[in-house]
């Protein structure tokens, strides 16, 4: 279960940025995840809320979205965002795409007080 990772992960950079504001308690975050990233969000929830026990994160409220991944396609020689892993080039149709998979998971935003 690699979400429990990313969870860990995404506390570290909650922490550090919460920490540099001054907070004392962090109320939302909001999560972007790629259509690739392989990420089950019901296993995404159950795992931050256990991961923030004990942290400035505790019980704050995950939002997350879904965004289509980028990929590059060799074919054309073209940027692409495409929204699953069996989606082809919406230029040429190649299916012939090297994923960008370090976008997997992104912190976009954390509330604060």
């Amino acid at each position: 279960m690699h979400e429990v990772t990313l969870c860990q992960n995404a506390l570290d950079i909650i922490e550090q940025q919460a920490k540099q504001s001054g907070a004392q308690r962090v109320t939302g975050v909001w999560l972007e995840l790629s259509t690739v990233s392989c990420i089950e969000k019901d296993a995404l929830h159950f795992c931050f809320d256990i991961v923030c026990r004990d942290s400035v994160a505790e019980g704050a409220e995950l939002h997350v979205s879904i965004v289509p991944a980028q990929a590059w396609c060799r074919d054309c020689q073209k940027t692409v965002s495409v929204p699953g892993l069996s989606t082809g080039c919406p230029h040429c149709g190649s299916h012939n795409l090297q994923v960008d998979s370090s976008d997997a998971m992104q912190v976009r935003q954390i509330e604060i007080e």
